[in-house]
């Protein structure tokens, strides 16, 4: 007699099975999944390299400033660039689809050469084009305001001393030029965002000198013609920080005009506005004047600190407002929350899939059918069936898409991140 079927093979015949009930389900209301997980594998997320080594970089700071904290000391953090690299590889074989890598200024390689911000060129981020091409995936940029002895005093690019400006200025056009190199060599556009942490610890006199000074130094910073084919560039406000509680010059209204007037891409963060406030509901409106927009999808606790991303509420209505708007094509979404208390690479996975999640949930929507109810005025039929749709079996198709896609299924992914912990991370002391 044989040995009957392996475990794997019994996982696998069960979630196709599963699949197969599922997509019966939801064909009932004209929804092809198989076209959804089509889709699905083409949204290409963009996955912010600092959780892996706690936004420390590779310039040597020896201190995080900016309003930025980052808690915890599980063992294991990156500390090289091919460590973070190798960790975000493991990371990446575990999430389904095809995806982006953003990368923050501070994680040049400059070969132990002092090399200014302002004085940045493509070539010392060549190690990561080679590394992304190997991957087949695309980069993006942040040049980095932040943790610098010309921003310790809480001003950049608002700076009042026209020499401390100049250096961000400078800065921010050298990032300009590594992210149009980034497009170019993997032809896939790189969004270059900006975001300072300029502001006050209490109530200032003059709130309007500090924008004037942002405003002419943006212009300048985005001056220099590049391709939109390679570049995009974004500006990402905030509400407060530490440091800055009081009074922020790069606001959520300040950005808003200036990307409608100056057609950039507005980035909203999802940790920050104020607590009771949700990024979700500021798409559509953005959208109406906006050709594009970028999107930091993060989980605030209490404050803008960045908690790993959980199928929460917010990540539900986040993509919602993106499919039923039919903005997939305008909305650009990134990851950006940082961990120290848990496995790193652990992080990446569980607040990626999470974005997943959400995206394949929002996708599976009648969507066309609840407009009709909405325009019909069916507003019952229209709350009973989205609420009947939140435990349709959307699990059997995600568990569906990681099989197709390669990657483990379920929590299975835990098992191989704790044996690279063991084999890995756990080494570096």
């Amino acid at each position: 007699m044989g040995k009957g079927l392996s475990a794997v093979t019994k996982v696998q015949q069960q979630v196709e099975k599963s699949y197969i009930q599922a997509k019966e389900t939801y064909a009932k209301w004209g929804v092809d999944t198989d076209q959804v997980l089509e889709k699905l594998a083409n949204i290409a997320i963009s996955i912010h390299c600092w959780q892996g080594d706690d936004v420390s970089g590779f310039e040597g700071a020896e201190e995080l400033t900016g309003g930025i904290q980052v808690t915890g000391n599980y063992p294991g953090r990156a500390r090289t660039p091919d460590e973070l690299r190798q960790d975000l590889e493991k990371a990446l074989s575990l999430i389904p689809g095809k995806h982006k890598v953003n990368i923050h200024a501070i994680y040049a390689e400059t070969k132990g050469e002092k090399v200014e911000r302002d004085e940045l060129e493509p070539r010392h981020f060549q190690n990561w084009v080679d590394w992304a091409k190997e991957l087949g995936i695309g980069l993006d940029f942040n040049p980095t305001f932040f943790s610098h002895p010309l921003s310790d005093d809480g001003f950049t690019l608002s700076h009042a001393d026209p020499k401390i400006r100049q250096y961000w200025i400078d800065h921010g056009k050298a990032s300009r030029r590594i992210a149009e190199y980034f497009g170019k060599e993997l032809g896939i556009t790189s969004v270059n965002n900006v975001w300072i942490p300029d502001g006050y610890k209490d109530i200032p006199v003059d709130r309007y000198s500090p924008r004037q000074r942002l405003n002419e130094a943006l212009n300048e910073v985005f001056s220099e013609q590049l391709s939109a084919e390679y570049v995009l560039d974004a500006v990402e406000s905030k509400l407060f920080g530490i440091g800055s509680e009081s009074y922020v010059v790069g606001s959520n209204e300040f950005y808003l005009a200036y990307a409608v007037k100056n057609n950039v891409l507005l980035c909203l963060d999802a940790g920050h506005f104020h607590p009771t406030e949700v990024i979700s509901n500021k798409i559509s409106a953005a959208l109406t004047f906006l050709d594009q927009i970028l999107l930091h999808v993060s989980r605030p606790v209490r404050w803008d600190s960045d908690h790993v991303v959980i199928l929460d509420d917010e990540t539900q209505a986040i993509m919602e407002e993106i499919v039923r708007g039919d903005f997939l094509e305008r909305v650009h979404i990134a990851l950006d929350f940082f961990d120290a208390s848990i496995n790193r690479v652990a992080a990446w996975v569980i607040g990626t899939r999470n974005a997943q999640k959400a995206l394949l949930k929002a996708l599976l929507e009648p969507t066309e059918q609840l407009k009709t109810m909405e325009l019909e005025k069916d507003y019952t039929s229209r709350l009973a069936i989205l609420e009947e749709l939140k435990t349709y079996p959307w699990g059997a198709v995600w568990d569906y898409f990681c099989l197709q896609q390669g990657v483990p299924v379920k929590e299975r992914w835990l098992d191989v991140v704790k044996q690279y912990e063991k084999d890995v991370l756990l080494k570096r002391g």
